[in-house]
């Protein structure tokens, strides 16, 4: 039975004609009636496709066609179908975001890598840390915080000196950026299913930012954050390639 493929692709030049000579040599659907999305582009790309396509359940396999591709898999033109045929699926389940500003309006949104707080004014940001109702930091001085899922652990959670996650692992990071107070917190490890709440303390002096995957609110006086189980992304990696693979690699860069 032949697979029915959709072919996305981002703006850049490369990946668009690579997009226009994929869907000559194999055809393709909507995405809508697609067995598999085949996406190409780099990580911001797939996050985008990912989040395009949230509510469809169909696996997505991406090709390189940007720069880092720690996402992505190699972009060879030949044997598409057998590769998406033999290809190992990784289901990733993302973080919500409630956002509550200092106006009283209210952002939703998910991220499949990490929600970060941001310090958006000249001063550091000061936030107090609750995991399941129960405050476990009262005063973090830094220039942010975030979350971050397994999958996400090695962007900006990795940059910020967070922790690598297995893939399988069942937990999430609990990172400080740029921390000044307390001097030896190093953040946390938690379990995937607790709710982390952040009240931005003095919002109005020290204003912060919450973004989840380039989705932002401005101004937040509280934001919660917690595991979706019920939402599930399904991404397609060459056999030995896959993402657990590739986190345990950047362990021993």
């Amino acid at each position: 039975m032949d697979l029915k493929i959709a072919f996305v692709a981002s703006d850049a030049p490369i990946a668009a004609e690579s997009r226009e000579r994929l869907a000559a040599r194999y055809g393709e659907v909507a995405t809508d009636e697609a067995d598999v999305i085949v996406a190409l582009g780099g990580d911001g790309f797939m996050l985008q496709t990912l989040h395009e396509t949230e509510l469809r359940g169909t696996p997505v396999y991406g090709m390189n066609r940007g720069t880092v591709g720690f996402m992505m898999n190699e972009y060879h033109e030949e044997g598409l179908p057998d590769r998406l045929r033999g290809a190992e699926e990784a289901v990733l389940h993302p973080l919500s975001m409630r956002a509550e500003t200092v106006e009283g309006e209210v952002l939703e949104a998910l991220a499949i890598n990490e929600v970060s707080l941001l310090r958006a004014g000249p001063q550091a940001a000061k936030l107090r840390i609750f995991v399941d109702g129960r405050l476990r930091l009262a005063e973090l001085v830094c220039d942010g915080a975030l979350v971050a899922t397994p999958a996400g652990s090695t962007a900006y959670n990795y940059s910020a000196h967070g922790p690598v996650l297995p893939i399988r692992s069942e937990v999430l990071a609990l990172t400080a950026i740029a921390p000044f107070r307390p001097r030896r917190w190093r953040g946390a490890i938690l379990p995937a299913s607790a709710l982390v709440t952040f009240e931005v303390i003095e919002p109005k002096k020290r204003p912060v930012m919450a973004d989840a995957d380039s989705r932002a609110a401005r101004h937040v006086a509280r934001v919660d954050v917690r595991t979706q189980p019920q939402i599930s992304h399904r991404l397609l990696f060459d056999p030995g390639h896959g993402l657990e693979e590739r986190l345990i690699r950047e362990q021993f860069a």
